[in-house]
């Protein structure tokens, strides 16, 4: 027989899980949202957050920002870029190095690339990113995945810098993974903010 008491734990329980759900919701409408910026021509600079890098080769995360910010710097030539990331466990080099790398690659002369390899998170990457601007770049955009671009550019608010967004491709292979740790992080994001 169903008591009053487990009848009230199960709506309990259904109103938690409804509360979720459209927690979850809200969260993808706005990644969703932020994933669809459109950047504006002619930005002095773009920051791209660096990402995993296998041994000396970035990751297809990285890879999709590298490949998103070479198309914008190649199209808007005095646009600077700061490559941005240091060198963390299984990386052989900084992720700011790859990035390097991979633009110059791209036909992006070294003259326009600004080196940031000391952050170890997206929070360090604006940060350290923003005290190497040199003066009077006022205009920039944050070059990110499109599951990352919401929180990147709250941070970089926090910061001080109002960037505009230039996203990259999730890599399919990695959506899943990518957004649920995303929605942790935005979480985290939320509740530090609030203390």
């Amino acid at each position: 027989m169903v008591t009053f008491k487990h009848t009230n734990i199960r709506k309990g329980l259904v109103f938690i899980l409804a509360l979720g759900i459209l927690y979850v919701v809200f969260l993808h409408a706005k990644i969703h949202q932020h994933a669809k910026d459109k950047p504006a021509p002619g930005a002095d600079y773009v920051i791209i957050l660096g990402a995993r890098v296998k041994g000396e080769t970035p990751s297809l995360a990285l890879q999709a920002r590298i490949d998103a910010a070479a198309s914008y710097l190649l199209d808007n030539p005095e646009t600077i870029a700061i490559a941005s990331g240091g060198k963390g466990p299984g990386e052989d080099i900084s992720e700011a190095e790859a990035i390097k790398r991979e633009l110059v690659w791209h036909g992006i002369p070294e003259t326009r690339i600004i080196m940031e390899d000391q952050s170890t998170s997206t929070y360090e990457n604006i940060k350290f990113s923003k005290e190497l601007l040199p003066e009077g770049l006022h205009k920039g955009l944050v070059v990110t995945n499109t599951f990352h671009m919401y929180r990147a550019k709250m941070i970089a608010r926090d910061n001080g810098l109002d960037l505009g967004g230039l996203p990259a491709k999730t890599p399919s292979q990695a959506v899943v993974k990518s957004y649920g740790r995303e929605y942790l992080a935005i979480t985290k994001y939320y509740l530090t903010s609030a203390l």
